[in-house]
């Protein structure tokens, strides 16, 4: 709804004549006049559709808080459509207006301009401060609320803890001795705490490391990335890009705006649980999407696909993805609303394929988390199923408690209100005892009818595929927040944090005691031939180790008088608690690198090789 409130001196109105939509009102309705008056115009929106009975109560208080301020008795309601281009349907515009002004009514004396007539008007603003304001009414702060998002709100979850062997237990009733993480994890879950009132320890080791900060130019949760963070976020990208086509996925592309009134994604936005950005261009109504879903769906309504074909993946790494995630839920890398999301979506042939499918897709999600540098002891599971999947899948969901052989937290459904019957999640539990899931599979029963998704079996007879949906490692960004989590956490017990060798913006750094070992350190820089830096700062050699060891450097090699002479260098090896040295070779410092390197992603460094020729970032 949009709303433009002016306290008159008067405002008086006629309806001149009917347009085809108009409301049928008594002759002395038609027209009217108020002194001393605030004057709502007023413009009913297609997303008040969802929920008109929360806007009526939203509106109502935003007119009476400022009836109040300057002081007003009289509230003139006048239905104005050009304040928007997206208007609600008329009957839901009636039905607003009259609710509002029945809702206003018991607090003051109110009139109301009929819906749907051409009108003359006139008024004669105060002119003061307060006389002209403007309001744009958006449940959850201008977000879409899908109808999954309502039905999850009441929708009743039987919570259990499932052990190895397939017992479950109510969270009440199990030992969580040993288990202190998961106890976090499910009081989180449960209790639906979702806003953050500290500021977890990753925001401060983002800005200090620079690799992310905050971008006051923009939306929040919209991040800008240094060159050291953009290096990071990339290898990553690449990394889960390579397994995911490493499991047969065919890389697409699709648009990251659709069209809200499109049929079949109108119906999906209603299914998925997340919240949208509106935008309006050309008369259209369009929201930026929050995953690759409909653009891969699309893709498959016009594909022709034999069974021979199945099981059929596509991915796409969607930089970016974006939901209208709530402001009190926003801080660091933990929750965003642009992020980067690798989606895959598998098109199986029936359940049984899709189930084998699923147990594959869990156990690659396990190993993309353990070379990113999450183990199984970092994160918490959760399988969330409706009553009547698991009753005919029993031993299927056990098998999974079984792989990660560790107790899981189970969210049983009676009824199916998503469009998955199956899905898991690995969720990371900070500092603050937040949860935040990473990677996801879920098995979809609806989209492939939803979309006509279909292939053709061995008879010759068209069939609806199941779909999973897949994220090996959830969001990029949030992988960063659970990286940089579990790091602040090895550092508040005494560790030394570091990212993986492969992940290091600057993996060997070389510090010359003196500018008469510059030329080596430069000469060593180029036979290592991996991310390596120079520390040429006109500092001292201590500080030149400390800032290192401040940026997590997992190599640092002196180069005085002695390592002249001997040709070998004196290396710090940080994973060694960061005071182990070791003189070795240049061969032997690359052949370490290669081997912790193996088999990864590696770009080149992300900024000036001389440290005296950095910009600062922070």
């Amino acid at each position: 709804m949009q709303l433009l409130l002016i306290h008159s001196d008067f405002i008086e109105f006629e309806a001149k004549k009917p347009t085809k939509f108009a409301e049928e009102v008594p002759e002395e309705a038609k027209s009217g006049r108020l002194d001393e008056a605030l004057c709502a115009f007023i413009a009913v929106e297609k997303f008040d559709e969802d929920d008109p009975d929360a806007v009526v109560a939203q509106a109502a208080g935003e007119i009476e808080d400022v009836a109040k301020r300057v002081n007003a008795e009289r509230i003139m309601l006048y239905p104005y459509a050009h304040l928007s281009s997206a208007l609600s349907s008329p009957e839901t515009a009636v039905r607003v207006l009259r609710d509002l002004e029945a809702t206003l009514k018991s607090s003051f004396e109110v009139a109301r301009a009929p819906f749907g007539w051409y009108k003359s008007f006139t008024i004669r603003c105060k002119g003061h401060p307060l006389s002209e304001l403007s309001r744009s009414i958006r449940l959850g702060e201008g977000e879409v609320v899908s109808q999954a998002l309502k039905s999850e709100a009441k929708a009743v979850s039987h919570w259990r803890i499932m052990k190895r062997g397939g017992e479950m237990v109510p969270p009440e009733e199990f030992d969580f001795r040993g288990h202190e993480r998961l106890e976090k994890f499910v009081r989180y879950e449960i209790e639906k705490s979702r806003a953050v009132d500290k500021i977890p320890p990753h925001v401060e080791l983002m800005r200090r490391l620079e690799l992310v900060d905050y971008e006051p130019g923009s939306d929040p949760g919209n991040m800008r990335y240094y060159p050291k963070g953009r290096l990071v976020k990339a290898l990553l990208e690449t990394y889960v890009t390579e397994r995911a086509l490493g499991m047969g996925a065919m890389e697409v592309e699709t648009p990251v705006m659709y069209d809200m009134d499109h049929p079949t994604l109108k119906k999906y936005l209603d299914r998925f649980p997340a919240r949208q950005y509106a935008i309006e261009a050309d008369k259209k109504h369009l929201f930026l999407r929050f995953a690759a879903c409909f653009g891969q769906f699309l893709m498959g309504h016009d594909m022709t696909v034999s069974y021979r074909s199945l099981p059929l993946r596509m991915f796409e790494l969607t930089r970016y993805s974006f939901r209208r995630e709530q402001r009190g839920e926003l801080v660091g890398l933990r929750r965003l609303r642009a992020f980067t999301m690798p989606d895959m979506h598998t098109f199986c042939r029936d359940m049984s394929s899709a189930m084998e499918e699923f147990r594959k897709q869990y156990e690659a999600s396990i190993s993309v988390l353990k070379d990113a540098g999450l183990d199984l002891k970092d994160y918490e599971v959760a399988i969330r199923f409706t009553k009547d999947f698991y009753e005919n899948n029993r031993a299927f969901i056990e098998g999974l408690v079984d792989i990660v052989e560790k107790p899981v937290l189970i969210e049983m459904w009676d009824d199916r209100f998503f469009y998955f019957v199956l899905k898991f999640e690995f969720n990371f539990v900070d500092a603050l005892d937040k949860a935040s899931a990473l990677s996801t599979v879920q098995i979809d029963v609806e989209n492939a009818e939803r979309y006509d998704i279909g292939y053709v079996d061995a008879d010759g007879n068209r069939q609806r595929p199941i779909i999973l949906h897949c994220s090996p490692s959830g969001a990029i960004e949030r992988l960063m927040y659970a990286l940089l989590e579990k790091q602040a956490m090895i550092a508040a017990n005494g560790g030394v944090p570091m990212l993986p060798t492969w992940l290091s913006p600057t993996q060997v750094r070389i510090i010359p005691v003196a500018e008469r070992h510059h030329a080596r350190a430069m000469e060593v820089a180029e036979q290592l031939n991996f991310r390596v830096d120079v520390d040429d700062r006109d500092e001292t050699v201590g500080k030149k180790i400390r800032d290192a060891g401040r940026e997590w450097i997992p190599y640092v090699a002196v180069i005085g008088d002695e390592e002249l002479s001997t040709g070998l260098l004196t290396v710090t090896v940080r994973a060694d608690s960061g005071n182990k040295k070791i003189r070795m070779s240049v061969e032997e410092l690359r052949a370490r690198l290669q081997s912790e390197t193996a088999g990864k992603p590696w770009r080149r460094l992300p900024l000036p090789l001389k440290l005296s020729e950095r910009p600062k970032f922070v």
